[in-house]
Formats: C-alpha cells, sequence, structure tokens
C-alpha cells in the first residue's frame, strides 16, 4: 500500500514539476496579451502655458492647456489584420484632442496603431496612420512591453513620424511602487502641420509663404515593469512657426510650449488598474510557477520518504521461551 502511495507522489511531483516551467514559458507568452477592445482616456494639463492667438497672431500665457489622450481598440480591425498576419492583434484608434483655456479645440490628431497583442512590437498594415498620413512604426508606443527591461526601447513619435531611442534612467520609487524611469529628447525637428487647427490656412498658402512648424520635446515616463504600464507621464514641450513673415508679420512665433503632466485624478486610476494587472502577470510568471516547484519538492520528499519505509524489513515474530519436560 505505501509502494503504491509512493508511485501517487511521484507522479504528482512530475507533473507539478513539468508544469512549473510551462506557465512561465508557454503559458504567459501566449495569455498575457492587451484584449482587443480595450477603451483608455488620459487627461493631460499644461498649468500654466504659451498658446498662439489666432485672432491676434501673438503668444500669450495662459492658465491651462487641456489635452485628451483616448485610445480605443478596433475589434473589427485587428479581426482583419489578424487573418493575414497569423498572430493576436491589436488596432488602437488613438486621438489627441487639445483645448485652450476657454475649453475650444487648439489641434487635434488621431493615430492609428496597430501592434501584437503579446509583445507590443508594432504590425505594419494597410490603415497605420498618424493624422491620416500613412506611416510604418518601428518601435512602441503608449505601452512598453510585459516585464520591461532595464534597457533603451526605440520608441515612436507622433509628430517627427519617426522613431528614436527612449532611454532607461533607472529604478525609482512612485506613489510606493517600483518603477523604471524613461527619458527622450526629440531635438528642434521640422514637422508637418495639423489638419485640424482653429484657423484653416490653405496648404498651397503655405508652400508660397514657405511657413513651416518646428517642435521639440523632452518626454519622460515612470513603467511598471511587471505589466509595461505607464503610471505617469510628462513632456516639456514646444512648438514653433518659422518663416512665418509673410503671413503673420514676424519670423518666428511660439504656438504652444509648456510642462504637460498627467491629471491627479487619472494618476490614481490608472495606479489602480495596473495594480490589479500586475497581480494577474505575476500569478502567472512568479507565483504560481514557483508554488508548484515548492510542491513538486514537498511531493518528491514525501514519496522517497513513503517508499524507504516500505523497503524496511519487518522485525520477526517474538518466539515463546521453551518449558523444560517435567
Amino acid at each position: 500500500m505505501r509502494r503504491r502511495a509512493s508511485l501517487v507522489l511521484l507522479a504528482l511531483a512530475v507533473f507539478c514539476a513539468a508544469m512549473a516551467p510551462t506557465l512561465r514559458w508557454y503559458a504567459f507568452p501566449r495569455l498575457a496579451k492587451i484584449p482587443p477592445n480595450q477603451y483608455q482616456e488620459t487627461v493631460l494639463e499644461a498649468q500654466p502655458a504659451t498658446l498662439l492667438n489666432y485672432s491676434t497672431l501673438k503668444a500669450e500665457k495662459v492658465d491651462k492647456i487641456t489635452i485628451i489622450q483616448t485610445l480605443k481598440g478596433n475589434v473589427e480591425e485587428s479581426r482583419r489584420i489578424e487573418r493575414d498576419a497569423g498572430r493576436d492583434v491589436v488596432v488602437w484608434d488613438a486621438l489627441a484632442y487639445i483645448t485652450g483655456p476657454d475649453g475650444k479645440m487648439v489641434s487635434k490628431v488621431p493615430e492609428r496603431y496597430i501592434f501584437d497583442a503579446h509583445t507590443q512590437d508594432p504590425v505594419n498594415a494597410t490603415g497605420e496612420s498618424v493624422d491620416g498620413d500613412p506611416v510604418r512604426r518601428e518601435g512602441i508606443e503608449f505601452k512598453w512591453p510585459f516585464l520591461t527591461e532595464k534597457r533603451d526601447y526605440q520608441y515612436f513619435d507622433a509628430q517627427t513620424r519617426t522613431s528614436s531611442p527612449i532611454h532607461y534612467k533607472g529604478t525609482r520609487t512612485f506613489r510606493g511602487m517600483e518603477v523604471y524611469y524613461f527619458e527622450q529628447t526629440i531635438p528642434w525637428t521640422k514637422v508637418p502641420m495639423p489638419k485640424s487647427m482653429p484657423v484653416k490656412i490653405p496648404p498651397e498658402v503655405i508652400a508660397e509663404s514657405g511657413l513651416t512648424r518646428w517642435y521639440t520635446t523632452k518626454r519622460m515616463f515612470w513603467i511598471e515593469p511587471v505589466t509595461g504600464a505607464p503610471v505617469n507621464g510628462e513632456e516639456i514641450h514646444k512648438e514653433e512657426l518659422r518663416n512665418a513673415k509673410a503671413l503673420m508679420g514676424v519670423d518666428t512665433l511660439t504656438v504652444f510650449e509648456g510642462h504637460v503632466k498627467m491629471r491627479e485624478d487619472y494618476i490614481r486610476s490608472v495606479g489602480d488598474m495596473v495594480a490589479s494587472n500586475r497581480l494577474t502577470v505575476l500569478l502567472l510568471v512568479f507565483y504560481a510557477p514557483w508554488t508548484l516547484t515548492f510542491l513538486a519538492l514537498l511531493l518528491l520528499a514525501l514519496a522517497l520518504w513513503l517508499e524507504a519505509r516500505s523497503r524496511r524489513p519487518a522485525p520477526e515474530p517474538a518466539t515463546a521461551p521453551l518449558t523444560p519436560p517435567v
């Protein structure tokens, strides 16, 4: 009976030992993914800021600029692309909607971002765009991979339509959470005019006048490394119109300048969501594999102990002493 029990325990130990690496190296890369129907809204503000007044054509100090960033999963498009790509794909229709202190639109820039649901690598497919212009992304945008590493990544900049390194600057503590801090600086670069602005300037007029738009920013992210989700983001951002004398009377005009930060209520909301998702990822990559490993060792020890006891020779029965004949 003991030998049979030891064989059962040994089989369970082998099963647990096999499941531990299977969860970590097989199940996790397939189960951890971004859902295709995800919707997320983030509000950022620059207080105070400098903004071009298109009525007076002068840069003015204002109390606040608000940027509403939305990410909406396009399930229909993701399914269409998956058929050709042969992998799980997420399509995010993103929109950066900028309003002035009066609540009126300053500009809006739509994007379509297509990426692998598991790795967050870009998937270059028809429809990938920024402000209606086709693009071909390299590197990440909006989100880092699960189990983010302490290294530089290529990060896509929607203004310049190009990718460049975003640098790992060390591990920090943010609101009691261990995070990786990243920075990227985009030097002054000539960029396209937004297609949606308070004043519509015909493209042919812009071309004839020589008017150009330039932009620079210092981008900062605090990334929770298990989920790869940004728990905070900031930008020190500046835009200018140059060669503007023919249309606006001066050679250079500041369009927007300010330190953009996530609004406090959205920092708290994102933190709560990340904490919940972090537990799910840790269950697959740490808690469950290590629990199964410990359980396998315990079952193996118990099986060996029962096997050793079953092999121990049984004690000989005691014999009654001989009684001499009378």
